[in-house]
Protein backbone atom coordinates (compact mmCIF):
# COMPACT_ATOMS: atom_id res chain seq x y z
CA UNK A 1 0.00 0.00 0.00
CA UNK A 2 1.91 3.04 -0.95
CA UNK A 3 0.11 6.62 -0.10
CA UNK A 4 0.79 10.24 -1.21
CA UNK A 5 0.18 12.94 0.90
CA UNK A 6 0.54 16.53 -0.52
CA UNK A 7 0.39 19.48 2.04
CA UNK A 8 0.11 22.89 1.28
CA UNK A 9 -1.26 26.04 2.35
CA UNK A 10 -3.89 26.47 -0.45
CA UNK A 11 -3.95 28.76 -3.17
CA UNK A 12 -1.61 26.88 -4.88
CA UNK A 13 -2.61 24.69 -7.56
CA UNK A 14 -3.64 22.04 -5.24
CA UNK A 15 -7.24 21.63 -7.19
CA UNK A 16 -5.06 21.26 -10.80
CA UNK A 17 -2.47 19.05 -8.81
CA UNK A 18 -4.81 16.54 -8.07
CA UNK A 19 -6.53 17.06 -11.16
CA UNK A 20 -3.26 16.41 -12.75
CA UNK A 21 -3.06 13.12 -10.69
CA UNK A 22 -6.15 11.66 -11.53
CA UNK A 23 -4.13 10.59 -14.89
CA UNK A 24 -2.33 7.96 -12.76
CA UNK A 25 -4.18 4.35 -13.41
CA UNK A 26 -2.53 2.78 -10.50
CA UNK A 27 -3.30 5.32 -7.68
CA UNK A 28 -6.69 7.22 -6.83
CA UNK A 29 -6.33 11.01 -6.57
CA UNK A 30 -8.54 13.34 -4.73
CA UNK A 31 -8.85 16.94 -3.34
CA UNK A 32 -9.85 17.36 0.46
CA UNK A 33 -12.19 14.24 -0.18
CA UNK A 34 -12.37 13.60 3.70
CA UNK A 35 -13.12 17.04 5.29
CA UNK A 36 -16.32 16.20 6.19
CA UNK A 37 -15.25 13.30 8.46
CA UNK A 38 -13.86 12.91 11.85
CA UNK A 39 -12.09 10.86 14.26
CA UNK A 40 -10.22 8.05 12.83
CA UNK A 41 -12.91 7.81 9.49
CA UNK A 42 -10.80 11.54 8.69
CA UNK A 43 -7.60 9.31 8.15
CA UNK A 44 -9.55 6.24 6.77
CA UNK A 45 -7.96 6.48 3.12
CA UNK A 46 -7.92 3.67 0.26
CA UNK A 47 -4.69 2.21 -0.43
CA UNK A 48 -2.08 3.44 -3.58
CA UNK A 49 -3.98 6.75 -3.16
CA UNK A 50 -3.03 10.43 -3.52
CA UNK A 51 -4.48 13.15 -1.23
CA UNK A 52 -3.95 16.68 -1.89
CA UNK A 53 -5.33 18.77 1.20
CA UNK A 54 -4.37 22.10 2.51
CA UNK A 55 -6.08 21.26 5.76
CA UNK A 56 -3.75 18.34 6.29
CA UNK A 57 -1.13 21.03 8.00
CA UNK A 58 -3.54 21.40 10.61
CA UNK A 59 -3.43 18.09 11.23
CA UNK A 60 -0.15 17.30 10.92
CA UNK A 61 0.06 15.07 15.09
CA UNK A 62 -2.86 13.04 13.41
CA UNK A 63 -1.54 12.29 9.89
CA UNK A 64 1.98 11.58 11.95
CA UNK A 65 0.36 9.37 14.62
CA UNK A 66 -1.89 7.44 11.47
CA UNK A 67 0.66 6.67 8.87
CA UNK A 68 4.37 8.12 10.51
CA UNK A 69 7.57 8.11 7.55
CA UNK A 70 5.58 5.32 5.47
CA UNK A 71 4.07 7.29 3.38
CA UNK A 72 5.25 10.06 0.08
CA UNK A 73 5.06 13.39 1.31
CA UNK A 74 4.79 16.43 -0.74
CA UNK A 75 5.12 20.30 -0.11
CA UNK A 76 3.25 21.96 -2.65
CA UNK A 77 4.02 25.71 -2.57
CA UNK A 78 3.46 28.37 -4.95
CA UNK A 79 5.04 32.22 -5.11
CA UNK A 80 4.23 33.68 -1.81
CA UNK A 81 3.09 36.92 -2.65
CA UNK A 82 0.71 35.50 -5.82
CA UNK A 83 -0.85 33.05 -2.73
CA UNK A 84 -1.49 35.87 0.05
CA UNK A 85 -3.09 37.78 -3.40
CA UNK A 86 -5.21 35.26 -3.78
CA UNK A 87 -5.61 34.67 -0.39
CA UNK A 88 -6.59 38.41 -0.10
CA UNK A 89 -9.50 37.86 -2.79
CA UNK A 90 -11.38 35.83 -0.23
CA UNK A 91 -11.26 37.46 2.89
CA UNK A 92 -14.72 36.63 4.16
CA UNK A 93 -14.80 32.65 2.72
CA UNK A 94 -13.38 29.40 3.63
CA UNK A 95 -10.02 29.36 5.05
CA UNK A 96 -9.24 32.70 5.27
CA UNK A 97 -12.49 33.34 6.91
CA UNK A 98 -11.99 30.85 9.54
CA UNK A 99 -8.12 31.99 10.00
CA UNK A 100 -9.35 35.99 11.07
CA UNK A 101 -12.25 35.21 12.86
CA UNK A 102 -11.39 31.32 14.78
CA UNK A 103 -8.09 31.10 14.84
CA UNK A 104 -7.27 35.01 15.11
CA UNK A 105 -10.89 36.27 16.44
CA UNK A 106 -10.40 39.73 17.61
CA UNK A 107 -7.31 40.56 15.34
CA UNK A 108 -9.49 43.08 12.76
CA UNK A 109 -11.62 44.63 16.03
CA UNK A 110 -8.41 44.95 17.90
CA UNK A 111 -6.12 46.44 14.36
CA UNK A 112 -8.80 47.47 12.29
CA UNK A 113 -6.18 48.60 9.98
CA UNK A 114 -4.51 45.10 9.26
CA UNK A 115 -5.01 44.52 5.42
CA UNK A 116 -6.70 41.26 4.23
CA UNK A 117 -2.95 40.42 2.85
CA UNK A 118 -1.42 40.70 5.76
CA UNK A 119 -4.03 37.99 7.15
CA UNK A 120 -3.13 36.18 4.12
CA UNK A 121 0.49 36.47 4.37
CA UNK A 122 0.29 35.21 8.26
CA UNK A 123 -1.83 32.55 7.55
CA UNK A 124 1.00 31.34 4.47
CA UNK A 125 3.46 31.58 7.63
CA UNK A 126 1.70 29.97 9.83
CA UNK A 127 0.90 26.72 7.82
CA UNK A 128 4.52 26.40 5.92
CA UNK A 129 6.01 26.40 9.31
CA UNK A 130 3.41 23.43 10.58
CA UNK A 131 4.01 21.68 6.84
CA UNK A 132 8.35 22.52 7.24
CA UNK A 133 8.34 21.00 10.76
CA UNK A 134 6.24 17.78 10.32
CA UNK A 135 8.55 17.07 7.34
CA UNK A 136 11.79 17.23 9.26
CA UNK A 137 12.30 14.01 9.91
CA UNK A 138 10.28 12.52 6.96
CA UNK A 139 12.60 10.17 4.74
CA UNK A 140 10.07 10.70 1.43
CA UNK A 141 9.76 14.35 0.82
CA UNK A 142 9.53 16.28 -2.64
CA UNK A 143 9.18 19.71 -2.70
CA UNK A 144 7.27 21.23 -5.59
CA UNK A 145 6.30 24.45 -7.18
CA UNK A 146 3.31 25.71 -9.38
CA UNK A 147 5.76 28.01 -11.30
CA UNK A 148 7.60 25.38 -12.22
CA UNK A 149 4.87 22.33 -11.99
CA UNK A 150 5.00 21.51 -15.68
CA UNK A 151 9.42 20.44 -15.43
CA UNK A 152 8.68 18.92 -12.06
CA UNK A 153 5.75 16.79 -12.29
CA UNK A 154 7.05 14.15 -13.96
CA UNK A 155 9.97 13.61 -11.16
CA UNK A 156 7.10 13.36 -9.09
CA UNK A 157 5.15 10.99 -11.37
CA UNK A 158 8.34 8.71 -11.40
CA UNK A 159 9.45 9.48 -7.64
CA UNK A 160 6.10 7.39 -6.31
CA UNK A 161 6.15 4.83 -9.39
CA UNK A 162 2.57 6.01 -11.16
CA UNK A 163 1.88 4.95 -14.30
CA UNK A 164 -1.02 6.16 -16.97
CA UNK A 165 -1.19 9.05 -19.12
CA UNK A 166 1.54 11.73 -18.13
CA UNK A 167 1.09 13.54 -20.77
CA UNK A 168 -2.53 14.09 -20.45
CA UNK A 169 -1.30 15.16 -16.84
CA UNK A 170 1.06 17.49 -17.24
CA UNK A 171 -1.48 19.04 -19.64
CA UNK A 172 -3.97 19.41 -16.67
CA UNK A 173 -2.00 22.38 -15.73
CA UNK A 174 -2.43 24.30 -18.48
CA UNK A 175 -5.88 25.08 -17.23
CA UNK A 176 -6.87 26.95 -14.40
CA UNK A 177 -8.81 25.59 -11.45
CA UNK A 178 -10.77 26.88 -8.98
CA UNK A 179 -9.82 30.41 -9.49
CA UNK A 180 -9.76 33.35 -6.87
CA UNK A 181 -13.45 34.85 -6.53
CA UNK A 182 -13.80 38.08 -7.43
Amino acid sequence: MTQVFVLCTGRCGSTTFAAACKHATNFTAAHESRTYRLGPNRFAYPPNHIEVDNRLAWFTGRLDARFGDAPFYVHLTRDRSATAASFAGRMNHGLMKAYRTGILPNLLARTPETTAQEVATDLIDTLTANITLFLRDKSRVMHLNLETMTEDFPKFWHWIGATGDLDAAIATFATRHNATMA
